[in-house]
């Protein structure tokens, strides 16, 4: 599976560090921060976000803790939107919507502002990685929570093999980069 964009963006992969066994063994972590530190690389994959979405009429950019916040400014910016974080638990001090979602070992939340989104607003969600699509999915739950539109869905990484996009079908998803098994 192809997206548009994701030709474009193939040589990038020299720029992503694998390193095996991390967080346990058996694991093959896909390490941006190489990427991250390439302003070359970095800004490619900000003008491959920014050229998918450049005319949708975007009102906000999410990015999801952590690293949906390296992505997600520089992206609202090149959009002319806003952005807005979506985090752990307890970081944000307004009130906040909750949603909690299944991990492989337990359960994790995450939170939003109450007045982050207003009905009707158009939001682009981003960032670093789909694997099972959980995490994507509660924050898809907290835009509609708020009265949001999703106008689409990005990631710098998917790892096909965990068919992630699935959970996801119902909506515009980019995957710059492409990993399979």
């Amino acid at each position: 599976m192809v997206d548009g964009n994701a030709m474009q963006c193939e040589p990038l992969k020299q720029l992503i560090r694998t390193v095996p066994d991390f967080p346990k063994p058996g694991i093959l972590f896909y390490d941006i921060t190489t990427l991250l530190k390439d302003k070359t690389g970095f800004a490619q994959m900000i003008d491959a976000f920014a050229a998918y979405y450049i005319g949708r009429e975007i009102d906000l950019v999410l990015g999801i803790e952590a690293r949906g916040f390296i992505f997600g400014p520089a992206l609202a910016y090149r959009l002319n939107a806003g952005f807005v974080p979506v985090r752990k638990p307890k970081k944000l001090p307004a009130p906040v919507a909750r949603v909690s979602y299944d991990l492989e070992y337990g359960t994790d939340s995450l939170e939003i502002h109450l007045d982050a989104i207003q009905p009707g607003q158009r939001v682009v969600i981003v960032d670093d990685l789909l694997a099972t699509g959980g995490t994507m999915q509660a924050t898809v739950k907290l835009v509609r929570q708020l009265g949001g539109e999703i106008a689409g869905i990005g990631f710098a990484i998917e790892l096909d093999f965990l068919g992630g996009r699935a959970k996801l079908e119902e909506y515009d998803v980019l995957s710059l980069l492409h990993y399979g098994e």
